[in-house]
């Protein structure tokens, strides 16, 4: 494998995509000497195969404010590879989103979801639509134009979405009521529902937990805890309150939060009540 080629390549078929052309870049240079020692990889062409996207799709998302005016976001559904099972990914509502970050975020997926060894492919998607500011029901019309689309494209056996960034339990819902409108189904296309309609005790908490184990088993690598560390999280939604919390429990004491307004640092920590404001 030629790293430098392989990049050449894929910036000429897909210019300005820096953030989908670091992610392969990175894992291309991080395999390059197992991939080289097994012949039969480069004669399959693994590599061209799999960092190109099975497919994908973008539509408009045209929506009605509460003042009755339209609007129109783009939506993307980046089915990046389903070698080991249904596509499986999240959905991310942000000013920011475009594809080469949603392509960045898909092939990255593919081996987030091998790693837990269960049966998922790797996806992305989402919508540069903000719901920040927007009321209850203009952000219930948006999610349901989004689904006037993304539906042809999920089933439990095809794709499962979940949420991301700015796509909570409130907006899973109304993607799934929509959903099961428009396919009269009722199944486990989404992750992230609420308890009461097919969801995890646990969802909220996982990522945040997962996080602090996953730290937690470094740090043992080298005979430490989180005990009576300090720590920073960068974050103030669901996996951060779910890693500080489980830091916290854990012996440590968080001292910071932060998202897109700013920070927040506690020299006392972040614990107790303060920990539930976040929610």
């Amino acid at each position: 494998m030629n790293v430098d080629k392989i990049m050449h390549d894929l910036m000429q078929k897909h210019p300005g995509e820096k953030e989908y052309h670091q992610a392969v870049r990175e894992v291309l240079e991080s395999i390059e000497e197992v991939y080289n020692e097994n012949p039969q990889f480069e004669s399959a062409g693994i590599i061209e195969r799999l960092i190109e996207p099975d497919r994908v799709l973008m539509f408009k998302v045209p929506w009605v404010d509460d003042e009755g005016k339209v609007h129109v976001n783009l939506g993307y559904r980046v089915q990046f590879n389903n070698a080991l099972g249904p596509y499986k990914g999240g959905l991310r509502f942000h000013p920011s989103v475009n594809l080469s970050i949603l392509k960045f975020l898909g092939f990255e997926q593919i081996f987030k979801n091998s790693l837990t060894t269960l049966p998922m492919g790797g996806a992305k998607g989402g919508s540069d639509f903000d719901p920040k500011g927007k009321s209850q029901a203009e952000i219930m019309r948006f999610c349901q134009s989004f689904m006037l689309e993304l539906w042809k494209l999920i089933g439990p056996e095809m794709d499962v979405p979940a949420g991301d960034i700015g796509v909570g339990g409130r907006e899973i819902g109304y993607l799934y009521g929509m959903y099961k409108k428009l396919t009269h189904e009722h199944n486990g296309v989404l992750t992230g529902k609420g308890i009461n309609w097919g969801g995890s005790l646990i969802r909220p908490e996982a990522t945040g937990f997962g996080a602090v184990y996953f730290a937690n088993e470094m740090l043992a690598t080298i005979g430490e805890s989180f005990k009576n560390k300090i720590v920073a999280v960068s974050g103030f939604g669901n996996v951060a309150w779910g890693a500080i919390t489980k830091a916290t429990e854990l012996g440590a004491k968080v001292v910071t939060i932060s998202g897109p307004d700013g920070y927040v640092y506690d020299p006392d920590g972040i614990s107790g009540e303060k920990i539930d404001y976040l929610l």
